[in-house]
């Protein structure tokens, strides 16, 4: 059937008529969208006004302070936790974090942050997983652990900072299979690890025992929070199959120091055929001083390619006397072993 002139001219109206309806929609969104922010900016200037210097006045121990901002509104109390833990994400002194938390404790916010978490505004969440990190509201860590699958960065940014505070280990390994996840922001992923410390080893190493696919990310977990116990098993997966495994638990092994048999295995990787291994290898060797004869070994990947020529430079300079002899024997060439071994022997390089 032949499309009419009138018919041609009935679509084109209809298009243009779509048209004007979805700007008009987009500009209505964008004017509505602004409009909330814009309340939101208002509100948190008049929280600012009206609760900030109450708070730094309750820092400093005044009790008549801290009664004035429990006595306020209880809708306030959220925007308040916000303004007093918004300043510790950056600045984590403990003695600050103490007293904040202790404030927080006293305004008694935790069915307003249940019901934050539940609202379609990010910062709302943001707000309430930050309010259960510092006053350690273990009761709430699966949901902030859930929260590390938030749409909004700044959600999952906020749910590292309050597992970092809570410092629970039910939340351990959510957090050690998400260590390299990129949607996660990777200074927080390690310092929520890293709050763990030494206690978390032990399930580190259990975990590891029967879950052989994730070894790679309990290697880089122990880089953190290792200690010698974790040795023998870090040696062990020098030898794995996978070279990012390998490379990984040589890293490991320079954060937990190596022995003789550690640091032949160290010297014998200096030969892989991946550059990745290699470069951990020599950084395993970092510092050491017993037998092996590494030093020597080390200086024959100075003309490495560069991670691993640098991290062997850095040995051979740790180790003093046989490094230093090493280095001092290739500090004349031209090539780039001389230019490292120079830049090792120089004061500057001393100090690196």
């Amino acid at each position: 059937m032949p499309v009419t002139p009138h018919d041609a001219e009935s679509v084109a109206s209809v298009l243009l008529m779509t048209s004007v309806w979805l700007a008009v929609a987009m500009t209505a969104i964008v004017v509505v969208e602004r409009a909330i922010w814009a309340l939101v900016q208002a509100r948190s200037r008049y929280i600012e006004r009206r609760y900030g210097p109450l708070f730094r006045r309750a820092l400093d121990g005044d009790e008549t302070a801290l009664a004035q901002m429990v006595a306020g509104p209880g809708r306030h109390r959220l925007s308040v936790a916000k303004l007093i833990i918004g300043p510790l994400i950056d600045d984590r002194d403990p003695v600050r974090i103490a007293r904040t938390r202790a404030i927080v404790h006293a305004l008694s916010i935790n069915a307003l942050a249940d019901r934050y978490l539940r609202s379609w505004l990010w910062w709302r969440r943001a707000i309430a997983l930050r309010a259960f990190g510092m006053i350690q509201a273990r009761d709430r860590t699966a949901a902030v652990v859930a929260a590390l699958d938030d749409a909004h960065p700044d959600v999952r940014a906020a749910a590292l900072d309050a597992l970092t505070d809570l410092n629970d280990l039910a939340a351990l390994p959510a957090l050690v299979v998400r260590l390299h996840d990129a949607t996660l922001h990777h200074g927080r992923r390690l310092a929520a690890l890293a709050a763990f410390g030494p206690q978390c080893e032990d399930f580190l190493l259990e975990l590891s025992r029967v879950d052989d696919g994730h070894l790679l990310n309990y290697a880089r977990a122990l880089a953190i929070c290792g200690t010698t116990q974790s040795r023998p098993v870090l040696a062990r997966w020098t030898g794995d199959r996978r070279p990012e495994v390998r490379a990984a638990a040589f890293e490991a092994l320079a954060h937990v120091g190596v022995d003789a048999d550690a640091a032949r295995l160290a010297v014998e990787a200096l030969a892989s055929g991946d550059a990745r291994v290699r470069a951990m290898a020599a950084y395993a060797l970092d510092g050491w001083n017993g037998g092996t004869d590494a030093a020597t070994h080390l200086a024959q990947h100075l003309d490495d390619a560069w991670p691993v020529a640098v991290r062997a430079a850095r040995a051979l300079r740790s180790m003093g006397g046989p490094g230093t002899i090493q280095l001092e024997a290739r500090a004349s060439r031209s090539d780039l072993a001389g230019l490292l071994a120079r830049q090792m022997l120089s004061p500057m390089g001393q100090r690196c």
